[in-house]
């Protein structure tokens, strides 16, 4: 994998480009990227419906969709959706899942701070854990903002994963030491390896919230860019109790302790 520059933006989003897309091949057999039951399905309906309603033919955008599974979810609620995402692997498994559930979701590769997509042409725009990954989100919410109708909403899920807890961190060590002695084999989730669990870490240093998105800075700047109606929602627990059973206990109370949360905004 190519290595990046500290002093290089393009350096570093190209290796965000390039890790991502190597997470593809493992990303649906995560818990906590794709859906295992259908409690969990029904927490995150709950969540887009409480921010954003039901669909109704409304036009949806899904920005770095990944594997579109939050595609999947705003389609069952009525959403017309469009997943974009700028890593093709990830987008060849989305669009092989939805020709497999017979979904009308509309596809498209390019890059979610810099979408291409004409003025005013989204009723909505939702991500998931995207927000951390950005290098410039100030310009970023300015895109969505302007690729947003007026009164469309922008809802972001994400969460910040540099500053937990004692009690996180005590979670962590305890699944760590737990993964160790094969008692558990989550330790290392998302990463397939540690060679990706470094990278991971690696880019979560060099990218702008490497302190840590905390939820009253990601608001901040999204009222700085121009929205309005800024709602934060940490109430996450009803998705965290759906999750745990895919979890090993330690490593679900670790996630259920994190500072996860959801952001809508309006234009």
């Amino acid at each position: 994998m190519q290595a990046f520059s500290p002093l290089s933006n393009h350096d570093l989003r190209d290796e965000i480009k390039a890790y991502w897309s190597h997470r593809a091949e493992t990303f649906d057999a995560q818990p906590g990227h794709e859906i295992f039951s259908e409690d969990e399905r029904a927490a995150w309906h709950a969540l887009l419906r409480k921010h954003l309603g039901n669909g109704e033919g409304r036009a949806a955008l899904d920005l770095a969709c990944g594997t579109a599974v939050v595609s999947h979810l705003l389609d069952d609620l009525g959403f017309q959706v469009t997943g974009l995402d700028w890593s093709e692997p990830m987008l060849e498994r989305a669009r092989t899942k939805a020709a497999t559930r017979g979904r009308k979701i509309r596809f498209l590769m390019g890059d979610a701070e810099r979408t291409m997509e004409p003025d005013a042409s989204y009723d909505v725009i939702t991500n998931r854990h995207l927000v951390w990954t950005l290098v410039d989100p100030l310009s970023c919410f300015h895109e969505w903002h302007r690729v947003l109708k007026p009164g469309g909403r922008l809802l972001v899920v994400d969460g910040d994963f540099v500053n937990p807890s004692a009690l996180t961190r005590l979670l962590k060590r305890l699944a760590s030491l737990a993964s160790h002695i094969g008692l558990a084999r989550d330790a290392l989730h998302g990463a397939p390896n540690p060679e990706m669990a470094e990278t991971h870490n690696r880019i979560l240093s060099a990218v702008y919230f490497s302190g840590g998105a905390r939820s009253d800075a990601v608001a901040a700047l999204l009222r700085e860019a121009g929205f309005a109606k800024v709602t934060i929602d940490t109430d996450m627990a009803a998705i965290h109790r759906s999750q745990r059973k895919n979890f090993s206990l330690l490593k679900g109370l670790e996630r259920a302790t994190q500072h996860r949360f959801a952001i809508c905004a309006e234009k």
